[in-house]
């Protein structure tokens, strides 16, 4: 029988060499796990001692404590006279404050991406600003990702009937009815309650893709469950704790919606943020950043995805790809399905290619990788015109983090629907004026990518080496 705990004597462990914490109704030592959680140890020990629900449910789902919590870490129950009472103001304080925002419009009334970002801006946290718009660096890249479209000019068709129009494809074999998905992008709830449900929502409405971030807010069950016409994948990170890993594999195996799992790589150590990193100094009361990066850094080849495939019969696609080399690579390993080309949103290493970039490097050095496995390009869209030049260029479809949740902020499920439709109208627009009814029919002639010929990579091509260096492993 379990143990039942006054909160008095709860309050007593609240010091890093003896930390417990209350979470709906039961106690849990986390002592040992206060230096490695990823959001830092601070905001940890102002709500140590302290039944600290109201906090943790603001950023995480109750599932995430089977990940990183073992059984004998919980102790027993709260005392019910106790429950509920004194919750820890520890909400993240200053993560609550927000500007005083001008009011806004109608929804139907914001006509770009841009604009629905810049009221998001009013309306987001302090702490919600710093974690979704920093970037690495000097954020070279996070600007080059949207750059670069400007430097693509289209090749409009004249005397071409585009009364019919449409944005009906397929990714991984789904049938979905746009080629914009939106992409894992974490903690949703911090732009509105409505988390990453209210994204689902939205997604299921135009029966779009949603790549569940590995850290959202909400458990996976309950983001599937909120979009029944969505289709959904699952991002996952390999933890240092493989078996943590295993646990969440074996929660995902239990759900049919989830069609694929999207492997990250491209983050094995975090970038240095500064906007980020500057926001959690300023909140540090108790105790520093953690020291060490949650991600396992040691993945390789042949070893990860042969114990992936161990853990999930799924496809599996690599997201974080930023070469043709390794573009081709992952045809090499028929459990890889497709790819997504991101450099993380800018937020791993600066001056890294924008993706449009790596994709005109894989049409010059292995256009056979356009054939072989699905090709998804994220990072830097921001109009109707972006979407359509990466689909000429060979993707199967096109990925939103950010736009999505300043979507979130401005108008929960309703924003982000606003912010998909922009972008399907705009789409729309720009294939009709291309001469273009469907998405199988854009390719390479309704573009020039001339003025990017000198930015391409212009070393020898390096299949041969990865031929030798993995056929060889398989």
């Amino acid at each position: 029988m379990d143990r039942t705990w006054k909160l008095s004597e709860v309050s007593a462990h609240n010091t890093q060499e003896s930390c417990w914490i209350v979470l709906h109704g039961k106690v849990y030592d986390i002592t040992s796990f206060v230096s490695k959680h990823p959001g830092g140890r601070s905001i940890l020990l102002q709500n140590a001692g302290q039944d600290a629900s109201a906090a943790f449910d603001s950023v995480h789902p109750i599932e995430i404590l089977e990940e990183h919590l073992t059984p004998d870490q919980s102790l027993g129950k709260i005392d019910i006279k106790d429950a509920g009472t004194e919750q820890s103001t520890h909400v993240l304080q200053s993560a609550q404050e927000t500007p005083s925002p001008s009011p806004l419009l109608p929804l139907t009334s914001m006509l770009s991406l841009a604009e629905i970002e810049s009221y998001a801006m009013q309306r987001l946290s302090p702490k919600a600003i710093s974690y979704y718009v920093s970037a690495t660096d000097d954020e070279i890249t996070k600007a080059a990702n949207g750059q670069i479209y400007r430097s693509i000019l289209l090749r409009p068709r004249v005397f071409v009937d585009c009364t019919e129009c449409s944005l009906e494809t397929s990714i991984l074999g789904n049938k979905v009815g746009m080629p914009i998905c939106v992409s894992p992008a974490a903690m949703a709830r911090l732009a509105h309650p409505a988390g990453e449900a209210g994204i689902a929502r939205a997604c299921s409405k135009l029966r779009a893709l949603q790549i569940i971030s590995k850290n959202a807010s909400m458990s996976p069950p309950a983001i599937v469950s909120a979009g029944p016409d969505a289709v959904f994948a699952w991002q996952l990170y390999v933890l240092k704790d493989t078996a943590a890993t295993e646990r969440t594999l074996a929660q995902i195996r239990k759900i049919p919606q989830i069609k694929f799992i999207v492997l990250t790589l491209d983050a094995p150590f975090p970038g240095k943020r500064e906007a980020d990193e500057r926001f959690k100094m300023a909140e540090v009361a108790g105790g520093a950043a953690p020291q060490l990066w949650g991600t396992e850094s040691a993945l390789t080849w042949r070893k990860t995805l042969d114990w992936l495939c161990r853990h999930t019969s799924l496809p599996i696609v690599l997201k974080g790809v930023q070469t043709h080399e390794d573009a081709y690579a992952a045809t090499l390993f028929p459990s890889v399905k497709g790819i997504i080309l991101s450099n993380h949103g800018g937020r791993a290493l600066d001056t890294a290619p924008p993706p449009i970039q790596v994709l005109l490097e894989i049409r010059k050095f292995c256009p056979q990788v356009l054939d072989t496995i699905d090709v998804l390009v994220d990072g830097g869209i921001k109009r109707g015109t972006d979407v359509v030049k990466a689909l000429a260029l060979g993707a199967k479809g096109v990925g939103i983090g950010r736009a999505a949740l300043y979507g979130l902020s401005v108008g929960g499920e309703e924003g982000v629907e606003r912010v998909l439709k922009i972008l399907a109208d705009e789409t729309m627009t720009a294939m009709r004026l291309l001469g273009v009814k469907s998405i199988s029919e854009l390719g390479a002639r309704h573009i020039n990518t001339t003025a990017l010929t000198s930015r391409l990579f212009d070393g020898p091509s390096g299949l041969e080496e990865i031929e030798r260096d993995l056929r060889s492993k398989l």
